[in-house]
């Protein structure tokens, strides 16, 4: 019997999951198996250019937690998610060559290296079926061509709402699955049935105690059961409400939506906030407060966009600017990693996340500005430290964030220094912030 190979990647979910069913289909329409693999690449586990390990213990245990939520699911359909370590041009076309596959379906993934993941496995011989599925807009329904698109967000925004573009119903979780393969599975290249030794992740104990986002308790740990919970949770009045008004508060679990982390790994879909998003307004009116949600999500959305137009680019030093090769001072990056710049505010903001794995998005603006502004040290090394630290890490995001903080992206404004004296007196006027992470 042949198997029709599904390859989960950022989209670690049953429910709003188009490419997971088109697998489906096809192995039901060819009478196949089908077998559901994540791959874990030892790039993962390897230093980086800038001396730290890619990903770190914090986004290490949320992944972990989140494979783990899935293979539960799955079992409830007598199914199982096979977990492989490898190179996936090495792990995946031995696995498809091992239970009789030679169709792959996958998300589609606008960045660099992914796509030349799925480039490794049509030159290894395969078919290979991607589909987009994590943005609210699809790209084929915006007002606009990819390489015409608007190069500032305002006017993105703007078309987008002048168009009334709706997002795509969320697909509800499949109702069953066809069996897997009967082959050995446990014989094939890099196989793991644990997803923590999988991910080598060696983080124990509960989270910190004032984290923001503390991954290790019940209600904020990774995957879908977590995530479709928090959702439910957080759109009750009157945190939706408060949302524009709180934002940007440095500390608090109701502050933000704190959606990130699941809509990083796929355990939700942006389509399946949305949904919720209207059906609360409907039952409690909409306002400043739902409306910046939807800005926000957008804002998600124009960063992906972004990578379909420029592709490559969004990584060079330079981005998409005329400016000159960044500088870099490997000890003054060293000190701003570790919370020891000597300026209050940045340190407290640098020593939470690497106690936690997460600081709020105002943070994240002072730190990366400070690098980049007052430090003169080199964007990438930041994105980087952001990607190995943070529980959300979200590659298109994350690299969007940093050219915009850079002044090497599509921001008309070159330099967006944030002044640290005025962010503490904005964001942390009575240093109850600084209090809590510069504490020893």
């Amino acid at each position: 019997m042949r198997t029709t190979l599904f390859w989960f990647r950022n989209d670690l979910r049953l429910h709003d999951q188009r490419a997971l069913q088109q697998a489906i289909a096809h192995a039901q329409a060819h009478q196949q198996a089908l077998l559901l693999v994540y791959v874990h690449e030892p790039v993962q586990d390897a230093p980086t250019a800038w001396g730290f390990r890619r990903m770190g213990e914090h986004r290490r245990r949320f992944l972990a937690d989140t494979l783990q939520d899935l293979q539960k699911s799955l079992e409830a359909f007598g199914q199982r998610l096979v977990l492989l370590h490898g190179p996936v041009a090495d792990v995946l076309p031995a696995c498809a060559s091992h239970v009789g596959a030679d169709t792959v379906f996958c998300e589609d993934i606008a960045a660099p290296e992914e796509e030349a993941q799925v480039q490794t496995l049509i030159n290894a011989g395969l078919t290979v079926k991607t589909l987009w599925q994590s943005s609210l807009i699809e790209p084929d329904a915006l007002p606009f061509a990819a390489e015409d698109m608007p190069q500032v967000f305002t006017v993105f925004r703007q078309r987008i709402e002048s168009a009334r573009l709706q997002p795509l119903a969320p697909l509800p979780a499949p109702t069953q699955l066809p069996a897997p393969p009967d082959d050995h599975l446990n014989t094939l290249p890099g196989w793991t049935n644990n997803p923590f030794a999988l991910l080598q992740a060696h983080t124990e104990g509960d989270a910190h105690p004032r984290s923001n986002f503390p991954y290790t308790q019940a209600t904020c740990r990774g995957g879908e059961t977590s995530a479709l919970a928090h959702l439910q949770n957080y759109l009750t009045p009157p945190w939706p409400d408060r949302y524009k008004q709180t934002r940007n508060a440095l500390q608090g679990q109701h502050t933000s939506s704190h959606w990130s982390p699941w809509l990083a790994t796929g355990a939700v879909s942006a389509r399946r906030i949305w949904a919720d998003l209207q059906a609360y307004e409907q039952a409690h009116g909409s306002n400043d407060g739902t409306y910046w949600l939807w800005f926000e999500l957008l804002w998600r959305d124009n960063f992906r966009m972004l990578h379909l137009q420029h592709g490559p680019q969004l990584y060079a030093a330079r981005g998409l600017s005329n400016l000159p090769q960044p500088s870099h001072f490997p000890k003054d990056f060293a000190r701003w990693c570790s919370g020891q710049t000597g300026e209050p505010i940045v340190d407290a903001g640098m020593r939470e996340l690497a106690a936690t794995g997460f600081t709020s998005n105002r943070m994240r603006q002072i730190v990366a500005s400070f690098l980049v502004h007052d430090l003169s040290c080199d964007w990438r090394a930041g994105a980087a430290w952001f990607e190995s630290q943070l529980v959300d890490f979200d590659v298109q995001s994350n690299q969007g964030n940093w050219l915009y903080a850079s002044g090497r992206g599509t921001d008309p404004r070159v330099g967006r220094r944030f002044n640290p004296a005025k962010q503490t007196q904005d964001h942390d006027p009575q240093g109850r912030y600084r209090q809590v992470w510069l504490a020893r």
